[in-house]
């Protein structure tokens, strides 16, 4: 049986835009930039992404389109007879691990566009809207109820497969969530004092970056381009040889950076139209913003489009975490497709009830992802490039599009030298940090 590939250059980038393209985002890249001095974050957050995550992004894609695998498989195929596939297990565990909790928060964004349909959360109180988070993030049966709903909608979109399942929806679900981003722009745009807003997002002071925030800028580079888990492996493995992996690599990049600065061109200017502190942490969007839609022209309308957009947003990467642990099942393990979706989907939520009943397993399994087992698998996967692949057949691999790669040098010096040694700083520091902290 052949192996499923992507259609097109347009569903592969939607698909792996999707995949980077996620809460991470939405929720947390605001309020972090928000923390750490706006402008100044923003900054060294492009550079980061663009120095340090694209070339990881490229090695990652290259590696499972040589071996036309998806992670574990790869570095089987790639290194045989060495402990190499080591990190295709890790890879496959991470997305394992981080759906489980991520799904929790997703499931939360889905009710609150719920909500927001039904008009619950219009004409109440601050205190009311706290104190409604509050209860939805402290009550387990409501969290595992809408994660359930959430993981079901994830697992219809995988058991259909490559084509008629990630590509097909991706391509729907990726340019509805810039439509929906843009409209929020323009009315965020709109308010008095927009402009503050603005300002505080595009005009740089360095004096509020911290060490700790630049290496937040850094980690947030890795982790909102899905890299380090195998994400990007296994979409590489579905992506044809005639499309080029560096342009298109550029252009994931590109896209989930654009979401990002724009979900903060739309928080930033009603925080500061409201005198609302712009580092308000993670109740920024569930709490913060529910509060200044109430107070706009058709409010209720706006609530309703940002959630939906947030819920588009988190939908496209749960789709990625939950093909990784299939594609798994199905390479290595011989499992039909939709089989392996369900089981996979069912044993996700039963780890997941776990992080709704105890938000120290929550707490776990977000740290161990976040501080260990991402940067770490990021680490592995530069290292292998250059010691085990080796250069020609990096080039080979970036070149097999029929176009010469100008910047191929450049970008294996990055790969060699200058990354290796950002990863290994980020791994300690999130280590320490975690382990003081």
């Amino acid at each position: 049986m052949a192996r499923e590939v992507f259609n097109s250059k347009m569903g592969a980038i939607a698909a792996a835009a999707g995949s980077a393209v996620g809460l991470g985002n939405i929720w947390r890249f605001p309020y972090v930039l928000g923390e750490n001095g706006g402008g100044a974050f923003l900054f060294v957050y492009i550079l980061f992404t663009f120095l340090i995550a694209v070339p990881i992004l490229l090695s990652e894609l290259a590696i499972g389109r040589r071996a036309g695998k998806p992670v574990l498989g790869a570095f089987k195929a790639l290194a045989p007879g060495t402990k190499w596939h080591l990190i295709g297990y890790s890879g496959v565990f991470c997305a394992f691990l981080i759906l489980s909790f991520y799904a929790i928060v997703s499931g939360w964004t889905l009710l609150y566009a719920y909500r927001a349909v039904v008009g619950e959360l219009a004409a109440i109180s601050p205190d009311e809207m706290t104190t409604l988070y509050n209860h939805t993030s402290s009550d387990p049966v409501v969290s595992i109820i809408w994660m359930f709903a959430f993981i079901g909608l994830t697992a219809f979109v995988v058991m259909r497969g490559v084509q008629d399942g990630i590509e097909k929806y991706s391509k729907i679900l990726m340019p509805m969530l810039l439509l929906l981003i843009v409209l929020l722009c323009i009315r965020a745009l709109t308010l008095p004092g927009a402009l503050d807003g603005l300002a505080f997002l595009l005009k740089p002071d360095f004096s509020k970056l911290t060490f700790t925030g630049i290496f937040e800028a850094l980690g947030q580079a890795f982790f909102s381009l899905s890299i380090g888990m195998g994400t990007m492996t296994t979409y590489g493995s579905y992506i044809s040889r005639k499309q080029n992996l560096v342009s298109g690599g550029f252009s994931i990049a590109g896209l989930d950076f654009m979401i990002a600065f724009l979900a903060a061109v739309i928080i930033f200017p009603c925080a500061f139209s409201f005198g609302i502190s712009p580092g308000q942490g993670p109740g920024l969007v569930f709490v913060t913003l529910p509060n200044i839609f109430n107070q706009i022209f058709m409010g209720r309308a706006v609530s309703i489009v940002f959630f939906v957009l947030l819920s588009v947003a988190a939908l496209t990467s749960t789709i990625s975490l939950l093909e990784v642990v299939v594609s798994f099942l199905v390479s290595e393990r011989g499992f039909r497709r939709k089989p392996a979706s369900l089981l996979v989907a069912g044993l996700i939520g039963l780890l997941g009830c776990l992080c709704a009943f105890s938000s120290t397993i929550f707490s776990l399994f977000d740290n161990i992802s976040a501080n260990i087992l991402l940067p770490g698998g990021a680490l592995f996967i530069v290292l292998f490039i250059p010691h085990v692949l080796g250069k020609e057949a990096f080039r080979s691999e970036l070149e097999a599009c029929g176009t010469r790669q100008r910047v191929f040098g450049v970008l294996y010096f990055v790969i060699k030298y200058i990354v290796p040694v950002a990863i290994g700083g980020v791994l300690i520091y999130q280590i320490v940090n975690w382990l003081i902290g």
